[in-house]
């Protein structure tokens, strides 16, 4: 009788490093763009005529830009080259160059290369395919709520995915943990994942200095499905900021949007967060239903024993993650996440 086989765990990831393994260089073959093409195909920043970034967008709204500059902030026109249609091609994070002509209103006149992005697939309305939520990131800040919202992995999962395409680092936080006894099952594969977690409680102050220090002298990005307490952890960090926050609905456990525009916040220190609308689904940009599976490590880890090279992990013979899953090796949750999201992709 032959002995089980020892069960495999998914390899300790770093998820801010770039690795020289196998998964990095799976990934780098099949990226459809180069990672630091990020921006819209407009003209650059003209080197002749000296011509630097001199603003950093703080929010929009169609046509009109609030900018920070020199610790003031101006709102401002946008040129027609940055928009589409009603919409703007800006986010909040993006450095740009303002105009300022006597007698006239301020002119947001160029963009800057973005470093970063985080993107999601744009409304069904919008002229746009591609909506960028926040530029020039180092960090996204994934809130998400022990309880009421419950924690839900696939939100998690669509967000390390934007963060991965748009060369950002994450950092997953588990806000109101004064209401749970223990940290959600639901984090544990997320940490064998090598994915930093701090577990932070707004109203109690839990977790406030980690979750700072975590932050310190970074842009980062505030994001999650509404109801999780984003605007109540940024109270925490920066009390000035008074950002008006909502209960969760008791009779649906949903969240009510608080933040109905994303908006860079400035802190001391030269700390930069982004605050987001909170959402309820994240539509996946830049990514194709064959490069997903490479977004998920642990699979993409299994998947070097599959019997054919391209194989979807969902129907093939000899697969390699479906034994996996089989045999309870992979965490159950993420796979099921891949197959939403690589329906959603495939739709």
């Amino acid at each position: 009788m032959k002995g089980r086989k020892k069960k495999r765990k998914p390899r300790n990831r770093d998820w801010h490093r770039k690795h020289e393994d196998s998964f990095t260089h799976d990934l780098a073959r099949h990226r459809k763009a180069d990672r630091t093409d990020l921006g819209p195909k407009l003209p650059p920043l003209p080197p002749a005529e000296g011509i630097e970034p001199n603003a950093i967008v703080v929010a929009h709204s169609g046509q009109w830009v609030f900018v920070r500059m020199s610790e003031e902030e101006h709102l401002c026109l946008i040129d027609e080259r940055l928009t589409a249609g009603r919409a703007t091609l800006l986010a909040p994070g993006d450095e740009v160059y303002v105009e300022f002509q006597d007698g006239e209103e301020p002119l947001v006149r160029t963009l800057a290369p973005r470093r970063s992005k985080l993107s999601r697939l744009a409304h069904a309305h919008s002229r746009l395919e591609e909506q960028v939520i926040a530029a020039n990131v180092d960090v996204l800040a994934v809130v998400t709520s022990a309880l009421r919202p419950r924690f839900k992995p696939g939100i998690v999962d669509r967000y390390l995915l934007a963060a991965e395409a748009g060369g950002v680092g994450v950092l997953l936080v588990v806000n109101k943990m004064d209401l749970v006894d223990a940290e959600p099952k639901a984090v544990a594969p997320y940490r064998d994942l090598g994915l930093a977690v701090v577990n932070t409680s707004a109203t109690a102050g839990r977790g406030i200095d980690t979750l700072h220090e975590a932050l310190a002298g970074k842009v980062g990005v505030f994001a999650g499905q509404s109801g999780v307490g984003k605007s109540s952890l940024l109270n925490a960090l920066a009390p000035h900021l008074d950002i008006a926050t909502k209960e969760v609905s008791a009779s649906t456990d949903k969240g009510r949007h608080t933040t109905s525009a994303s908006r860079l916040h400035v802190l001391e220190g030269g700390t930069r967060l982004i605050d987001t609308p909170g959402i309820r689904q994240l539509g996946v940009w830049g990514i194709s239903p064959e490069e997903l599976a490479f977004y998920f490590p642990e699979l993409s880890e299994a998947a070097g024993d599959c019997r054919f090279r391209n194989c979807t992990h969902i129907h093939e013979p000899d697969c390699a993650v479906l034994a996996a899953i089989e045999r309870g090796d992979l965490p159950k949750a993420r796979y099921e996440s891949y197959l939403r999201i690589r329906s959603s992709l495939e739709t």
